[in-house]
């Protein structure tokens, strides 16, 4: 698929509603696509396996991408990020638990939310489309400045280039900046207070 096509979608979140069964899940339905910018949520997210998922909201929906081992304020580190469907703002309040059967079944809690802005564009849809986002995060956990990197492209079994929406997170050297420091150490909700346990 096109950069242009995942980042710009023709019809808003239709892999995001594809996957899920309204009836069943508590996960918020699509709702009418506006043209924000600036808010970002990260969700910590017992699925399968532990991860968080970081959000950032970008042309009314919330670009997305799964954090194996979370987000960091270590310069230091480089974390992967695979990039997920498109979700609708209303994920940015959204805790609770996903029924088993369903797609992303697990329990889930914001992490971290707030505010994030672009440096060096005014247009973040077109910088993820080229690949590289530079922003900095105004939130109650995650703050300074990060840049989000497309990494080159697999090669399959034959050889050939694939599409890759494998990404690293990177949070830059800045007075926000803390070496060693680890999201499993701060598990608390932003919103409720509770952990996933509770």
């Amino acid at each position: 698929m096109p950069a242009t096509e995942r980042y710009h979608p023709t019809v808003p979140l239709e892999t995001y509603r594809k996957k899920r069964d309204f009836g069943r899940t508590p996960e918020p339905a699509p709702g009418l696509v506006g043209e924000g910018v600036g808010r970002f949520v990260v969700q910590r997210h017992r699925a399968t396996r532990l991860h968080y998922d970081l959000r950032l909201e970008v042309n009314g929906v919330l670009a997305s991408w799964a954090v194996p081992k979370g987000p960091t304020l270590d310069p230091g580190a480089r974390r992967l990020a695979a990039r997920t469907e498109d979700h609708p703002i209303g994920y940015l309040e959204f805790e609770g638990v996903i029924p088993t059967g369903q797609y992303g079944a697990g329990d889930m809690i914001v992490w971290d939310w707030g505010t994030y802005e672009p440096e060096e564009t005014d247009d973040p849809a077109s910088a993820l489309a080229a690949g590289e986002l530079k922003f900095q995060l105004f939130g109650e956990k995650l703050r300074g400045r990060f840049t989000l990197v497309r990494t080159g492209g697999r090669r399959d079994k034959y050889g050939r280039q694939t599409d890759s929406d494998s990404w690293l997170l990177l949070h830059k050297r800045d007075d926000h900046a803390v070496a060693g420091w680890d999201p499993e150490a701060h598990p608390a909700s932003v919103r409720t207070g509770r952990t996933n346990d509770e």
